[in-house]
């Protein structure tokens, strides 16, 4: 029987408890939450959980063999290291850390005691996205043109991140599972229009990841939207796809549309010939995503097979957070030298030259 601790009950807390509840061969002994009412509400719903406030009990309990981490970013990375260190397995919440630099010691820390290290990327579950893994892979979209996602919604406002680490880490991992490219460039631009007392983070954000092919993928992700959008369009030589995930009838729309270019020979022209067939909507698989994160997470510990939301993969998704957000950074300094030179310019100018 596979013993499982858990650290965090906020959002995501509830719903990783209730998955695991379900997993055979696996029960949650103990859930750490400082919020007296939070482990008010697992005793009543969980009576044979322990609860306690500090998340070291979990980690000192030397009958718990694994360990799931659902707190905030900046904490993700010293709870998964005292974890690992302690022979634990983790499974802790998107993103994994808040630095390159700490996800790729917390992969190397769990190679050298041969641990599994999972990445709660919740999507790559998703029977949707299995799907156009399948098309991707048998070749019926062809060559991969370009990636767009839209991730929209009204709040939830974090308070020790931005928009980017929030959302984008869903899409970011998509893409990487569904297109095995290598990434050349990573460019991002966001504004943070809603701000106070010194809190001043990106609320809206668009990121452009350019590959070595020259294929482009674009994510808008916001949290000043009136209305909540989860849909992806990738776009292949011999068909296209739309994905939406707020669709639990249609979320994959395939369609057989195109273009093809040849030439006039007697004009030395470019003919452009476009083709429009049939819309497939192909039936998807409505598993509970996460709780196919939960079997995979225990079914890696007790066969010794790789998760597919692995550590790598969750390095992969912080190496692209943060040369997006050295992106951002760099788009806002020279903003501010932007506004900078203007003000200068302005006030150099004469009252009569102004006039």
């Amino acid at each position: 029987m596979l013993h499982i601790g858990m650290i965090g009950y906020g959002y995501w807390g509830p719903n990783l408890l209730r998955n695991f509840v379900k997993v055979q061969d696996c029960r949650v002994v103990m859930v750490a939450d400082q919020d007296a009412t939070k482990r008010e509400r697992i005793q009543c719903a969980y009576p044979g959980i322990e609860t306690v406030p500090d998340g070291a009990d979990v980690l000192n309990n030397p009958d718990i063999h694994a360990v799931v981490i659902a707190t905030p970013i900046s904490t993700h990375y010293g709870l998964a290291k005292a974890a690992l260190k302690s022979g634990k397995h983790v499974l802790v919440e998107k993103p994994m850390t808040a630095a390159v630099a700490q996800a790729a010691d917390l992969v190397r820390i769990a190679e050298q005691k041969r641990l599994t290290l999972m990445v709660d990327h919740t999507f790559v579950y998703t029977g949707a996205v299995q799907k156009i893994r399948e098309l991707i892979d048998s070749g019926e979209l062809g060559d991969i043109y370009y990636y767009d996602s839209v991730r929209v919604n009204l709040g939830l406002f974090q308070p020790d991140s931005n928009v980017l680490w929030d959302l984008a880490p869903h899409d970011f991992s998509i893409m990487a599972y569904l297109l095995d490219k290598e990434t050349v460039d990573i460019s991002a631009v966001g504004a943070a229009p809603v701000s106070w007392q010194g809190w001043e983070q990106e609320s809206v954000v668009y990121t452009t990841v350019r590959f070595a092919d020259d294929t482009l993928a674009h994510f808008h992700v916001n949290w000043l939207s009136p209305v909540k959008v989860r849909r992806t369009l990738i776009g292949g030589s011999r068909k296209m796809v739309i994905y939406d995930h707020l669709d639990p009838d249609q979320q994959i729309k395939i369609f057989d549309k195109g273009v093809d270019i040849g030439t006039d020979a007697d004009r030395y022209r470019m003919l452009v010939q476009y083709r429009a067939g049939d819309i497939l909507v192909p039936k998807v698989d409505q598993v509970e995503a996460l709780e196919a994160v939960c079997q995979d997470f225990a079914h890696s510990i007790q066969t010794g097979a790789e998760p597919r939301a692995n550590g790598q993969a969750g390095l992969q998704v912080v190496e692209m957070l943060e040369a997006a957000q050295q992106s951002l950074e760099t788009h806002k300094r020279l903003g501010e030298l932007w506004d900078h030179n203007r003000a200068q310019h302005s006030s150099s100018v004469s009252p009569l030259m102004s006039n």
